[in-house]
């Protein structure tokens, strides 16, 4: 049997508290089943294990913003559209002609 080591960062505002958990006798076939998972998803073993502790106990993950919101919440101190000046309309040009 194998052990598998996982330093667990928890945030807390801007202290980040680390802690380690060992996990011993883990079944050689499940290590490789883990290690094959981040490979899989381009993580670390230990941030593959990280990630599947946190999702089964219901860690709460931070919502998901749309781009839009994003990209709002992001220029919203600069002003918003409502302080620019519209231009006012003209007639819209005839279409070309081709004859």
């Amino acid at each position: 049997m194998q052990s598998l080591i996982i330093m667990y960062m928890c945030s807390t505002s801007d202290i980040i508290p680390m802690s380690s958990i060992a996990i011993r006798n883990l079944d050689p076939a499940v290590k490789e089943r883990l290690r094959v998972r981040a490979a899989q998803h381009g993580h670390s073993m230990e941030a593959e294990a990280r990630d599947i502790i946190s999702r089964a106990v219901g860690a709460e993950r931070p919502r998901e913003v749309n781009l839009a919101e994003a990209i709002r919440r992001r220029f919203a101190p600069l002003g918003g559209v409502e302080d620019l000046e519209i231009p006012p309309r003209e007639p819209a040009r005839d279409p070309p002609r081709f004859d």
